[in-house]
């Protein structure tokens, strides 16, 4: 499932498309991509179709593109994004052959650039499109990375913040850690209490930091804390700077690349395989219907 490099780098790359573009039409081929738009197609066309997107915006694995308000005074709305497990967001000609599981085309028209198509390809289907209402964030803050703005959707209110995200808060999320009980890893893959973290760059941060996955979150020291964060956000950069992580052909950037921070991989995916610190094998263990990777000689278990 792409995860908050993955999501970044495709919102980097719509961002200069999008941002000022009017959307002349849309063409819903597929309603399973509009799950979360419950009043169905041709709500979502209606509105859609004549619309101005303000900005591209992301928090952990969400994306929303706000649009322009209305003159007939409606609240504030946004287009929201979830990739899910397959999903892209691809930016092409707009006489461009369709996709293979494309899923809902939306032709924009920019005013540097011309017109362009957005595509929505999903092969897995879990990945959905929606129109929703903006609300305030109850901090005041930018709601998240690629927007000014302190108003957040209604389906992304619930999910914390991000550690790239410069109001997330480390001291926070320390007195969260606190209360769990829970081993670390699964709080890192906690969306309400720290978003785009998932499966590979939790096991990343978590051997880069010398942390055994299994480690009680409220054991955690402090110091602990702030040299895991660190590791997140060091890992975080590193993987958005390679473009991502792919390993097959369902994640790719707005031109249809993959990235590469598969090759930089210290621990996720290489079970078996000596760890690059200790040299010891790097262990993989089932963790919540997938795998944990991890190196039992540089990440003890205390």
């Amino acid at each position: 499932m792409p995860e908050l490099p993955e999501v970044e780098v495709v919102r980097a790359g719509l961002a200069p498309a999008m941002t000022g573009a009017r959307i002349s039409s849309v063409d819903v081929l597929d309603e399973r991509a509009l799950t979360r738009h419950l009043p169905g197609a041709a709500d979502f066309v209606g509105r859609l179709e004549g619309a101005e997107v303000q900005s591209v915006a992301r928090r952990g694995k969400f994306l929303w593109m706000p649009l322009a308000a209305s003159d007939s005074g409606d609240p504030a709305h946004a287009v929201v994004g979830h990739l899910g497990m397959s999903g892209q967001l691809l930016l092409r000609r707009p006489d461009a052959a369709p996709e293979r599981h494309e899923r809902v085309r939306m032709i924009v028209e920019h005013p540097r650039h011309g017109e362009l198509a957005v595509v929505f390809s999903d092969q897995r289907t879990f990945g959905s499109l929606a129109i929703d209402a903006l609300v305030p964030t109850p901090d005041g803050r930018a709601a998240g990375w690629g927007t000014d703005a302190a108003m957040v959707p209604t389906q992304v209110a619930h999910i914390a913040r991000d550690p790239l995200d410069p109001a997330f808060d480390d001291d926070l999320l320390r007195a969260a850690l606190r209360r769990r009980g829970s081993a670390i890893k699964r709080a890192l893959l906690d969306q309400t209490l720290i978003s785009g973290v998932g499966n590979i760059y939790a096991d990343e941060s978590l051997w880069a930091s010398r942390i055994h996955p299994e480690t009680s979150a409220s054991a955690l020291s402090t110091p602990a804390v702030r040299r895991l964060m660190a590791e997140v956000r060091a890992v975080l950069h590193k993987a958005l700077a390679e473009g991502g992580t792919s390993f097959d052909a369902q994640y790719v950037n707005v031109n249809g690349q993959a990235g590469y921070f598969a090759h930089s991989l210290n621990a996720y995916g290489r079970g078996g395989e000596p760890c690059p610190r200790c040299g010891g094998p790097i262990r993989r263990e089932a963790f919540m219907n997938r795998s944990s990777h991890y190196c039992p000689r540089c990440q003890r278990r205390r």
